[in-house]
């Protein structure tokens, strides 16, 4: 078979198990090509399946605007950051931290550096140089990747079937791992398409949700119109008790960005139990409300209320025209101003869809997973990265899981093979 970056290969027939083949990698994303890496450097041949035409895309996406590989912050805050599923996962991170993961990109002759958020991205900024590197890496190490190789499931005796642009092909390996993807931005290639796969085979997958993604409001036809794709900086969101500090960009629909998919879980759920969600901005939350009511009571009398808005109490336009959106009346006292700036009071109509959204909630159920990612009765088969049921904020969380898990997985599928 053609190494990486060649040709797909020719129809394979119905065959006996594949010698050359002891491990299928279904999804060359980072999980898939992480575990690769893994099992290629402990002497395992390792064929790679891709529905792409190349693979990784979805990485080389999020890359554009600076590949935000993982954070560094202590361990223990940053698996807090996964929610429900932090102890699912704890033992992964905890054997592939962040900090492994630096090493192991700058083993490929990347550099990285951590930014003054704590996030660490590589010096290039980009995730193609890396992407290559890894791809060359993998491919002196002898691993293959098939690409326009779409998995549609398994045959009557056991092996895993593809439709490829030249017919069906089949393989039948020792172990196999699906490294499929969820469910968002589908036209990267992961769609969640092999969920009715795996239901078919009595396994449970909590449907898909979009996470880390925008919100609908309704905002006025104002300030949709002058402040659509302007930044609001430095800000504060709450919903339902819970508050992140951050920034959020306008949409003409309603609000994306780092603070909004922060609350992304805690939205989605309001939304699903009560039609909407309730979200609270404070524009200056670097100040108490006596302090910016005591910066407004010192304004002169002869300022606008305009001019009171940018000179006392320090807000930019598109902050002021939020306020304005979200204000019933204007306040008659100092105070009354210091507390509306302080928690402008939005409803949340919807939120955007999965083809819109970074990520995914949903996926295989972990009660369905063995500690060692296979699947339980299932023999053979192991799964890893964003096709579990987990979710996280932007920040480099979801990177580093998916790293995370296709280490794991590829431990588990030595001792498998093993």
């Amino acid at each position: 078979m053609p190494p990486i970056g060649g040709t797909s290969p020719p129809m394979i027939s119905q065959a006996p198990r594949d010698p050359d083949t002891p491990v299928a990698i279904i999804g060359a994303g980072p999980a898939g090509l992480m575990a690769a890496s893994h099992l290629a450097a402990a002497g395992v041949r390792v064929r790679l399946f891709d529905r792409m035409p190349a693979p990784a895309r979805k990485f080389l996406m999020a890359g554009r605007g600076g590949l935000n590989l993982t954070h560094s912050e202590p361990l223990d805050r940053f698996l807090t950051r996964y929610g429900p599923a932090a102890d699912h996962l704890a033992p992964a991170i905890h054997a592939f931290p962040p900090e492994a993961l630096r090493a192991f990109v700058e083993d490929l002759g990347e550099p990285t550096f951590v930014g003054s958020s704590g996030r660490v991205f590589p010096k290039s900024f980009k995730a193609s140089p890396l992407l290559r590197a890894w791809l060359r890496r993998l491919g002196e190490a002898g691993v293959t990747l098939h690409a326009r190789h779409d998995w549609t499931g398994w045959t009557e005796d056991g092996a895993l079937s593809f439709r490829t642009p030249e017919g069906t092909v089949t393989v039948r390996p020792r172990a196999t791992l699906l490294a499929l993807g969820g469910a968002s931005w589908p036209r990267l290639g992961a769609d969640g398409g092999w969920r009715g796969l795996l239901e078919g085979r009595g396994l449970t997958v909590a449907p898909f949700a979009p996470a880390n993604m925008g919100v609908l409001l309704d905002w006025s036809e104002h300030l949709r119109g002058r402040f659509a794709g302007e930044p609001l900086k430095r800000i504060a969101l709450s919903c339902d008790g819970v508050s992140v500090r951050g920034e959020a960009v306008i949409t003409g629909g309603g609000l994306e960005g780092g603070a909004v998919y922060a609350l992304s879980r805690i939205i989605r759920n309001a939304v699903a139990r009560d039609g909407k969600a309730k979200l609270a901005i404070d524009l200056r939350p670097d100040l108490s409300v006596e302090q910016l009511a005591s910066k407004l009571r010192a304004a002169p009398e002869r300022l606008s209320f305009a001019e009171r808005l940018r000179k006392a109490a320090g807000l930019s336009p598109v902050q002021a025209g939020v306020l304005r959106d979200g204000m019933p009346a204007r306040p008659a006292t100092p105070e009354a101003l210091a507390r509306l700036i302080k928690q402008v009071e939005l409803t949340v109509t919807d939120t955007c869809g999965l083809e819109r959204a970074i990520s995914s909630a949903g996926g295989l159920s972990w009660a369905d997973m063995a500690p060692d990612y296979g699947v339980r009765g299932q023999p053979g088969l192991f799964a890893c990265g964003e096709m579990l049921d987990w979710e996280a904020p932007t920040g480099g969380y979801l990177l580093q899981a998916c790293f995370a898990t296709g280490r794991a997985a590829a431990e588990g599928i030595l001792d498998h093979i093993r």
